[in-house]
Formats: C-alpha cells, sequence, structure tokens
C-alpha cells in the first residue's frame, strides 16, 4: 500500500512575451448527453453459484481495476491529442511499469476519507512531459498535469488541470513549480505531489509522448474546435514546428470558426498560450481538445479502437495493461466526460515572480482551494483539508508572501 505521510529543482523556463489580460474562466462543462453507465457493485463469478457470500477483497479489487481500465482505453487515444512532445521517441523506455505503492505518499485522513466521502471514485494523474530526447520516465518537466477522476458507479468522469507552474509542496518538503516533481523523481514524486497538497489517493498515471499524435487525431477523423481570430496565428506556428520535425507538410488554418480540424493542427491549438488568458487558457483548450476527441472516440468502431490503443502504448508510460485495456474495449461508451475545471480554482489564485524561481501561480490559500477540489469531483460540501494540507497552505503563504503586493 501507498505510504501514509503524517502529519530544487529550478525551472529555467524564460517567457518570451505575455499579454496582460485576465483568463476565461477556469471551469468548463460538457455539452455531451449522460451515458447510461450505472454500474453494479456485483460481479459475476465463474463456476458453481455462491448463495449470499460476499466478494473476496482480491476480486473486488480486480473489479475495480478492470473498471479504471475500460476508461483509460478513451483517455489513452485522448491524451495523445493533448501531451505533446517536440521529437519522435525511438528507443525510449515506455508501456507498462510496476510502481512501488509503499514510495507514494498519501496523507494519513485521506486513507480514511476512501471509506466515506470518497468511496467509488477512482482517480488518474494523466502527465505530459516535455522533452526532445523522448524521456518520459524522469528528468524532464511536466508541462501538462490533470487528474481524471472517475465515478465508477456512474461512468461520469471529471477533468482537473493543475497549472504547471502552480507553486506547491514537491513532496520533499521543497517548494517550487510544481512540474518541477516529475523531473526529480518522475511519476512516483509528480503522484505523490498532487496526493500531499491536495488530499487526494492516486497510485495509477498515464505519461504520453508526442509520438503518432497526428496519425492517432486523423484516425478518429479529426476534431472539431471553435477557433478565433487570436488563435489563428500561433496555431499555424505551433504545427509548422511540429510539421518540421515530423519531416511532413501541413495545412494551415485559415479560417475562424466551429471547424475540424487534423491531427497538426489540434495539436498546435494545444499549444497555444500567447493569447488572453496565457498559460490558463492553454490548459483550457487542452482540456476543451481532451473532450472533442472523446466524442470522436466513441463513434470509432471497436477494431479501430483496438488499432488505436495497440499504436499509442508504445507511445505511453503507464501504471496499466495494454492487455486488460483491450479485453475491456467494448465499454468505453460506459464512460463519459462531464465537466472540467483548472486548479488553482480562478478566484483563488495570483501569479507572481517568486524570486528566481520565476513566474509562479500561487493558491492565495491552498485549504481553501483543496476544499473546492473535493467539492467539484466528489461533491463533498464540507470536506476538511488534512494537517498536511494545512501545513503546506502555511509554508506557502510565508514563502510567497514578501513577492505579492
Amino acid at each position: 500500500m501507498a505510504r501514509e505521510y503524517d502529519d530544487e529543482y529550478m525551472d529555467d523556463e524564460v517567457r518570451p512575451r505575455k499579454k496582460s489580460s485576465s483568463a476565461k474562466s477556469s471551469g468548463t462543462k460538457s455539452s455531451g448527453q449522460h451515458s447510461s453507465g450505472h454500474r453494479s457493485s456485483g460481479s459475476k463469478t465463474s463456476g458453481k453459484k455462491s448463495s449470499g457470500t460476499k466478494m473476496s477483497k482480491k476480486k473486488k479489487a480486480k473489479k475495480q481495476r478492470m473498471q479504471i481500465v475500460i476508461f483509460v482505453v478513451e483517455i489513452l487515444v485522448l491524451l495523445v491529442a493533448v501531451f505533446f512532445l517536440y521529437g519522435v521517441l525511438s528507443g525510449t523506455k515506455s508501456g507498462k511499469v510496476d510502481l512501488d505503492e509503499k514510495d507514494i505518499i498519501i496523507n494519513d485522513t485521506v486513507m480514511e476519507a476512501q471509506e466515506t466521502t470518497m468511496k467509488g471514485y477512482r482517480n488518474i494523474a494523466l502527465f505530459g512531459v516535455d522533452s526532445t530526447t523522448g524521456a518520459l520516465t524522469k528528468n524532464t518537466r511536466s508541462d501538462t498535469i490533470m487528474i481524471a477522476s472517475i465515478n465508477q458507479d456512474t461512468g461520469e468522469c471529471k477533468l482537473v488541470s493543475v497549472y504547471r507552474d502552480t507553486y506547491l509542496n514537491l513532496s520533499n518538503d521543497a517548494y517550487n513549480k510544481c512540474n518541477s516533481a516529475y523531473a526529480k523523481g518522475g511519476p512516483e514524486q509528480a503522484i505523490s505531489m498532487l496526493n500531499m497538497n491536495l488530499d487526494l489517493n492516486i497510485t495509477d498515471f498515464v505519461t504520453v509522448g508526442f509520438a503518432g499524435l497526428a496519425d492517432t487525431i486523423d484516425a478518429l477523423g479529426g476534431v472539431y474546435i471553435d477557433v478565433d481570430d487570436s488563435e489563428i496565428s500561433h496555431l499555424n506556428n505551433y504545427q509548422l514546428c511540429i510539421a518540421e520535425d515530423l519531416k511532413r507538410s501541413y495545412t494551415p488554418v485559415s479560417s475562424t470558426g466551429y471547424q475540424l480540424l487534423d491531427g497538426l493542427q489540434a495539436t498546435g491549438y494545444c499549444r497555444i498560450r500567447y493569447t488572453a488568458g496565457d498559460d490558463f487558457k492553454r490548459a483550457e483548450r487542452q482540456r476543451e481538445v481532451l473532450s472533442a476527441v472523446a466524442d470522436q472516440a466513441k463513434k470509432a468502431s471497436l477494431p479501430k479502437l483496438t488499432e488505436t490503443a495497440n499504436a499509442v502504448f508504445s507511445e505511453v508510460y503507464t501504471s496499466l495493461d495494454l492487455s486488460e485495456i483491450i479485453d475491456m474495449l467494448g465499454n468505453v461508451n460506459t464512460y463519459y466526460i462531464s465537466e472540467t475545471a483548472g486548479f488553482p480554482e480562478e478566484s483563488m489564485r495570483i501569479t507572481g515572480t517568486i524570486g528566481s524561481k520565476g513566474s509562479c501561480v500561487i493558491p492565495t490559500n491552498l485549504e481553501d482551494n483543496v476544499k473546492w477540489l473535493h467539492q467539484f469531483l466528489f461533491d463533498d460540501t464540507s470536506y476538511e483539508p488534512s494537517e498536511t494540507v494545512k501545513k503546506c497552505s502555511e509554508q506557502i503563504y510565508q514563502e510567497t508572501n514578501g513577492y505579492l503586493k
């Protein structure tokens, strides 16, 4: 089991320019219809009929993992449209990895909440790493960080972007931009960072690179996105860079409005951040594309999804098993994305330069943000953050307050 937590990596990025404008709301609702996805808590057994006996812990654990796997099939398809690198991944470590859960921090009170307010929910960390060498394990920053929270009874999924520059405890009592955690300690430390600061119980993850991105989107028929005037030039510039890396041609987007984007165009759209809203808006675009590809994935045939999952799996680094994913492909339509949002919540964050650590997103009060997060993900309106979160919240204030006006 994951270890309980009782009680610097320096980010060298320099932003070439920044337009001063307020970001749009960080939370959005999906327009998709609710799927009939209620799943019984029981399970079928093989062999002789049992009379009123309870499901064994082993079978229950296996059933829960199968439920995760169903959704992850869709995530594997979707994340390719969101998480990008700059080079083709060749010879990199990818596929399935077994994490040692003893190395993953879960706050002690959260262990208790798993049987109460968080019961029935499974949470998966989704990472997109920035690497020109194809490194997926560590020593590279996770420029995209998302949490997929799945209600296993209804099939409802909510997505939360954790802004990469958010000033948090890296899970080792050093405070910096949260994307530093993956660079220092790979998925184990990045997951621990999320669990420690947000009172979560994540033990599974998917890290995705750039290879196969355009072909996967194209295989699903593209995605429908509403492009505005401020986005076209940046979209085309980004997809030009991608096309040069992949040594292939591209088609510029020439008009605004709701339209079908191909793989390169959709990837370019995901990368835009030099418009109103800056990186907050970029994270929103990533969630928008994720939801759009979800709609397209649900239209794909079972053979096409199987083919796509096989192709994508070689380009990912994950704690989940491909054989389980392929076995459960037929149930992908059980799950649906209902809402998406960004963390820290818009009204409870501020940006500022924190000494040599650079421009950061600071939660004005981490405790209040965690209360909001648990209400958003788990409909828990009376959540009380753990002592660990409270200590982190106070330390963030102490380390950043002197730099902020």
